[in-house]
């Protein structure tokens, strides 16, 4: 399927504009859009008295929706496979399989919203070939940015499926970086504990010396590549954030010191909080009772855990670990993090903030994304409600655009999905 051709001017009023930075909206408002560029916005009748004469525009009228920029997620895994009935099938996935699964999970994340993502381990570097492909317009889906495989040690946490490599000593983590840099990595992803989904392991345990975590870490900043590390104990997390960490994932037991040292170090925390609380989820896939249980009992120490982020002043980062389409709660998993990180303490404006622009800044993709603003491509959401007031106001999303493409426009019954 080739990918649609927006009309090249487009102007969308009936909406309110939401200020991702300020939380600040502008009512009655409209946004124009030249070859999927926002070249203006503002006041409706202030854009309109600016607005050449020689091209009339295509308006689109979305009915006193507020308008968001699209969401960004930042812990993805379009190749998932827990353990578990429904892990084993996609692990017995043959690499056509796998791509066309793949695929359509980018396909239905975008229809969700999310219009960005950061995978932190995929299969077999099927996700460079479906990054591409989305971009060239020849698959549906959210603009990726990907770390390839996610690099362990030898039987680390992850260790068992294709989307991790197995790395031992400096030399060996040196060279895990370079492949995956080879292979077109955006970034790097370490795995320096256990975690859940790891049955011969703990959360708390280490996998990592300290002289794999600085070549890892090392080689990548050399090569111009942040580099993020699943982890859950404080300890460890303490010596990587010294070693100039750019981020964590889950952070399951942090302490405040550990916390104050990533705040001041400018590591961020991708906290991914439903995944301790997601016991449905769990029991749709068949995932076996020990994980459940390891899962669902970290679930008050990782609250705990973001309290301590938040008030050391840690930059906190949406993303869902879950498939950020995946109908959960009500929602999809993606609104439901962003819910949990509202309700825990972030507040609603800076939620949105932590869904957006922040996860721009990290990626370095802030000048294309992240905001509604001049010169930014016209990834943008229409909600029903107030998001500024109550994050769950996304739970009414009903239009998408990515690069100036409707892909969603639940009114007007149009969906690429």
């Amino acid at each position: 399927m080739s990918a649609p051709v927006p009309p090249r001017h487009q102007l969308l009023v009936g909406c309110s504009v939401v200020d991702v930075e300020t939380g600040a909206v502008t009512a009655g408002a409209a946004v124009r859009i030249l070859d999927g560029e926002i070249v203006d916005l503002g006041p409706e009748a202030e854009v309109r008295e600016r607005m050449p004469l020689a091209e009339a525009p295509v308006e689109v009228d979305l009915g006193g929706a507020h308008l968001l920029p699209g969401l960004l997620n930042m812990h993805t895994h379009f190749s998932l496979a827990l353990p578990g009935t429904r892990g084993a099938e996609i692990a017995g996935f043959d690499a056509h399989a796998l791509a066309l699964y793949m695929a359509d999970g980018a396909r239905r994340t975008l229809m969700e919203g999310v219009t960005t993502v950061r995978c932190v381990a995929e299969k077999d570097h099927a996700d460079f070939a479906l990054r591409d492909a989305i971009a060239a317009g020849r698959a549906v889906g959210p603009r990726i940015l990907t770390a390839g495989r996610a690099l362990v040690c030898t039987g680390g946490h992850g260790h068992e499926g294709s989307d991790t490599l197995e790395c031992d000593g400096a030399v060996g983590f040196r060279r895990g970086v370079r492949s995956q840099i080879k292979a077109g990595a955006d970034l790097i992803k370490v795995m320096i504990s256990g975690g859940i989904a790891g049955e011969h392991e703990q959360i708390s345990t280490p996998q990592l010396h300290r002289d794999e975590m600085e070549a890892a870490i090392s080689t990548a900043h050399a090569w111009g590549r942040k580099v993020t590390a699943h982890a859950g104990p404080a300890s460890v997390i303490a010596e990587a954030v010294a070693l100039g960490l750019d981020c964590v994932e889950h952070g399951y037991q942090l302490t405040p010191e550990v916390a104050a040292a990533m705040a001041a170090q400018g590591t961020a925390l991708v906290p991914t909080l439903v995944v301790t609380r997601c016991g449905a989820f769990f029991d749709e896939l068949g995932v076996p009772a020990w994980m459940q249980k390891r899962s669902l009992d970290a679930g008050p120490r990782h609250r705990e855990s973001y309290e301590m982020a938040l008030e050391a002043g840690v930059t906190v980062l949406l993303g869902s670990d879950m498939p950020p389409f995946w109908h959960f709660e009500g929602t999809s998993a993606t609104v439901r993090e962003l819910e949990y990180m509202a309700e825990f303490g972030l507040g609603p404006v800076k939620a949105l903030a932590a869904a957006t622009i922040e996860p721009a800044r990290w990626l370095g993709v802030d000048a294309l994304v992240g905001s509604i603003a001049v010169g930014k491509r016209a990834d943008l959401i229409a909600v029903d409600g107030d998001p500024t007031a109550d994050v769950s106001a996304l739970r009414s999303l009903r239009w998408v655009m990515a690069d100036g493409v409707v892909v969603r426009d639940d009114k007007a019954g149009v969906s690429r999905g």
